[in-house]
């Protein structure tokens, strides 16, 4: 067998082409263009490592957000009111004093004992000096003669009071049909049968000094006609001027008393009263008829009560400061039924709270928000992270809200109580 060689082959270079490189040289290149990737990658991370650093650097040297409480604007009921303590008094009350000097009997009554008008409360003997002189004969006829000036006054305003009541009486009648109509609110009618309610309470009143005037008459007759009396065991009865119950018992014991000396006090628990006495600032915000509320009162919910009066006349009084106050008695009346506050009796403290004015909806914002700059008010409103100075218009003030008449929004978010690190533009933080 004979085996045929391989044909050769046999490479021309063209004429002018470069001429292949060298293995080595290739092998060279890669090796450049490796090194400068590596290169290239090593910039990039001194570059980003530089960029996190500068990066770091900036944000440990940015001041760090204020943390703060915020409140919310909204739009809800709010009510002016002011809290104040007092105590209650029966309305009608009767001082009994001893008509005559002489040797009185033991009073065997004690408080909340009941009585009857005309009922013998004690008895006054003669002593042994006589009972009247010629000096007091005189100043016992004008004590007569006064007294019956005083019962015919009395009568004089039974009459106006009840005219008075009958008068209130057709205005509750004639407010009743033009509410029922749609001509009036119904606040219009509870007015009027607050009114009506008033007057009844005016006219018993005027009965109850009708009845302590003719007692005064009869007092006064009888300490005027005691030595005419004349006979062993004489004496003169000392009688309950009203129906009621005994309230306090100043002289208890039998002895000797001088004319005038209290002895007594009798009245109705029934008709009770509160008696508020308010700084005098806040007691010109008050008119009869202002609502009120019991609300300390020991028993349970709240009574419902009008201011009847605000008395013309100031006092005053040490604050537990130590400052003196003008305060102001203010006289309520209980408009809920007397089961209601039977409980309560004279002399009771209650905590009274006044609506001076209240609405439904009202735009308002906490007062811990608000604070004085330049002479006007003004919160800090959140604006992103940063909070805004904003110039507010306020109007009614209640306990921790206030009315917002211009310079926020419903929505908005203000700082409460801000300190002293939060200022126009600074970012803050809400506290957790």
């Amino acid at each position: 067998m004979t085996l045929n060689a391989a044909p050769s082959v046999s490479v021309t270079h063209a004429p002018g082409a470069p001429l292949p490189a060298p293995a080595s040289d290739a092998a060279q290149r890669r090796r450049q263009r490796h090194r400068q990737r590596i290169r290239l990658l090593r910039q990039s991370v001194w570059a980003l490592l530089f960029a996190g650093a500068a990066l770091l650097t900036a944000l440990s040297l940015r001041p760090q957000p204020v943390l703060v409480d915020l409140g919310r604007v909204e739009i809800g009921p709010l009510a002016v009111a002011i809290e104040e303590s007092g105590r209650t008094r029966v309305k009608d009350r009767y001082a009994v004093s001893a008509p005559a000097t002489g040797r009185l009997s033991r009073i065997w009554l004690s408080p909340g004992d009941a009585v009857q008008e005309g009922d013998t409360l004690a008895e006054i003997a003669p002593s042994l000096s006589p009972l009247i002189d010629e000096r007091s004969r005189a100043e016992a006829e004008a004590r007569l003669a006064a007294a019956r000036s005083a019962a015919g006054q009395a009568r004089t305003r039974i009459a106006t009071a009840a005219t008075a009541r009958e008068r209130a009486q057709r205005d509750v009648e004639r407010t009743g049909t033009l509410v029922a109509s749609g001509s009036l609110p119904r606040q219009a009618l509870e007015d009027a049968e607050f009114a009506l309610r008033t007057q009844l309470d005016e006219v018993a009143s005027a009965e109850f000094a009708a009845k302590v005037a003719r007692e005064e008459v009869r007092l006064a007759g009888v300490a005027l006609g005691a030595e005419e009396r004349g006979g062993p065991g004489r004496h003169v009865d000392v009688l309950a001027p009203a129906s009621g119950r005994v309230l306090r018992v100043f002289t208890q014991s039998a002895g000797l008393v001088q004319a005038g000396v209290p002895l007594l006090e009798v009245g109705d628990p029934a008709v009770l009263e509160g008696v508020i006495d308010l700084l005098s600032t806040d007691a010109v915000r008050v008119r009869p008829g202002t609502p009120a509320l019991i609300l300390g009162w020991g028993g349970e919910g709240s009574i419902n009560a009008r201011v009847k009066s605000v008395e013309p006349s100031g006092f005053t009084r040490l604050s537990a400061l130590g400052v003196e106050e003008q305060r102001v008695n203010v006289i309520l009346t209980f408009t809920d039924p007397p089961r209601r506050w039977s409980a309560l009796g004279d002399g009771f403290h209650i905590e009274a709270r006044l609506v001076l004015w209240e609405s439904e909806r009202v735009l308002r914002v906490p007062l811990l928000a608000v604070f004085r700059h330049g002479g006007e008010s003004a919160v800090f409103k959140l604006d992103g992270d940063v909070v805004r100075r904003t110039p507010v218009m306020l109007g009614h003030r209640g306990e921790v809200e206030v009315e917002v008449v211009a310079g926020l929004a419903s929505g908005d978010q203000v700082v409460l109580h801000p300190g002293d690190r939060v200022e126009d533009g600074v970012r803050v933080q809400a506290a957790p």
